[in-house]
């Protein structure tokens, strides 16, 4: 009688705070997205220190399985985004369709109604996630513009380098559409245009120079407190 392969660990998800204190990236795709965000996702690990939030441009005509496939494809969480979700580590929210997603003032996710006005021709769209990821989480926020079709997400990344986050877009030669890589390219607010198969490792440098960062000055402060307590 032969033996079955046990079954496939499931994934966990990490403790959340609604107040992420760690990194908090916004992905914006349209035409080849799936490729794109497959192979980045892919090359993250189990244990990324980061939360993800996807706005891609899919048809309102039916259901999207954009985060089930994509789960199927990353160690990472997976799911569609609803409303009130938290932001956590090492997990990924999928807009859908006809919906913008943003995050509230609190950390948590929101969903627009599906009669909310389109931008850039579209909903969801890249301006709304971007420009809320960048008031919330200021240097915190990093912007990656993917291969896609029209500017969307043009004015999201300002609100993103205006706020101290850092900005990444695919570059030519890999985009399948470069129209949204490029336009905001030309706003001169990109930090890094990279082509597909470093964008993944350039997010796991950054993320880790950030929380690498973020103890260096709790580390700071602590010494700081310290020294007030003694003097007092």
């Amino acid at each position: 009688m032969p033996i079955k392969p046990p079954p496939p660990a499931r994934k966990t998800r990490p403790a959340v705070s609604a107040k992420a204190a760690f990194p908090v990236i916004a992905m914006a795709a349209s035409v080849g997205g799936l490729k794109a965000l497959s192979a980045i996702l892919s090359v993250l690990p189990a244990d990324f220190q980061a939360a993800i939030a996807i706005v891609m441009h899919l048809s309102p005509d039916h259901d999207s399985v954009l985060a089930e496939i994509l789960d199927r494809r990353t160690p990472l969480v997976v799911k569609k985004a609803r409303t009130g979700d938290v932001l956590c580590q090492a997990c990924v929210f999928v807009a859908p369709p006809n919906h913008h997603l943003f995050v509230a003032a609190s950390g948590r996710l929101e969903l627009s109604s599906s009669s909310a006005e389109k931008i850039n021709y579209a909903r969801p769209s890249a301006e709304p996630l971007f420009a809320s990821v960048a008031a919330v989480y200021r240097k915190n926020a990093i912007a990656v513009v993917l291969t896609g079709g029209d500017g969307d997400g043009s004015f999201g990344v300002q609100i993103i380098k205006d706020h101290g986050g850092r900005v990444i877009a695919q570059d030519r030669p890999t985009s399948e559409d470069f129209s949204m890589p490029q336009t905001s390219i030309e706003t001169g607010d990109v930090d890094f245009i990279l082509p597909l198969d470093e964008i993944g490792p350039k997010l796991i440098e950054l993320v880790g120079a950030a929380l690498a960062n973020e103890q260096k000055q709790c580390c700071s402060d602590g010494a700081k407190s310290v020294m007030l307590k003694r003097r007092t």
